[in-house]
């Protein structure tokens, strides 16, 4: 099974950890390809940077899935899910992005979840994502820990503070039964703070490799299946 992982914004350290991060979760037999666009955003904060971002997205997965072998699966590796409708509307491959599959599998096992975000300015597209995936009634709330996506790297003891007292606050104030971290430079922070505030945090690389991989096995039985009838 190969999946590829498209981060809409020009930023290469931050594909490269997405890699590693996915890497880490696949099963045997699955490899990992992550890349992204040569021009746009160097991160996506907000609507502005999503639309900014949709030309290198779309040259991108266009790239990569047109050849002989096109990827069995396909990840948006941006909590926005930036262009997620659109990707699904020219292409039949199994398509998420990693807020969908992180909100999904947060439903699934610990409702009601909380997001903690980067900045303020992303949280309607958040909410708005969770509308319109029909999990409004699973999520307590979204927030901002304040720390913009490039600075992730910067100092991570001091974003892991921040991160947590932002976690702290939606455990007291909105009584949530899980977390889910809402960028993909948070991805390797899940475990450290899973344990630090004894909640289930879940990051959406992790949750997006697991979708795939039963998304594409769903499909291969049902093709076996109709074949055999």
């Amino acid at each position: 099974m190969r999946i590829l992982f498209i981060n809409p914004n020009t930023t290469a350290s931050m594909t490269e950890a997405i890699e590693v991060a996915a890497a880490r979760v696949a099963s045997d037999g699955t490899s990992i390809v992550a890349v992204n666009p040569d021009t746009g955003p160097a991160s996506i904060q907000g609507p502005e940077d999503g639309e900014a971002a949709l030309p290198g997205l779309f040259a991108v997965f266009d790239r990569y899935m047109s050849g002989d072998e096109p990827y069995d699966a396909v990840v948006i590796a941006c909590f926005d899910d930036t262009g997620l409708r659109e990707l699904r509307a020219r292409s039949d491959a199994p398509i998420t992005g990693i807020g969908e599959a992180a909100y999904r599998l947060a439903a699934r096992i610990a409702a009601p979840f909380s997001v903690v975000t980067t900045l303020a300015v992303s949280i309607p597209v958040l909410e708005d994502n969770i509308r319109a995936y029909g999990l409004a009634g699973y999520c307590a709330g979204v927030s901002a820990s304040g720390i913009p996506v490039l600075d992730l790297e910067l100092d991570p003891e001091r974003v892991l503070t921040r991160i947590g007292s932002a976690i702290a606050e939606a455990m007291k104030l909105e009584h949530c039964g899980s977390i889910v971290l809402g960028c993909a430079g948070m991805a390797d922070m899940a475990h450290i703070l899973e344990r630090r505030y004894s909640i289930p945090v879940i990051e959406g690389v992790s949750a997006a490799v697991a979708w795939c991989e039963g998304e594409v096995a769903a499909r291969l039985a049902g093709r076996d299946t109709a074949g055999a009838s």
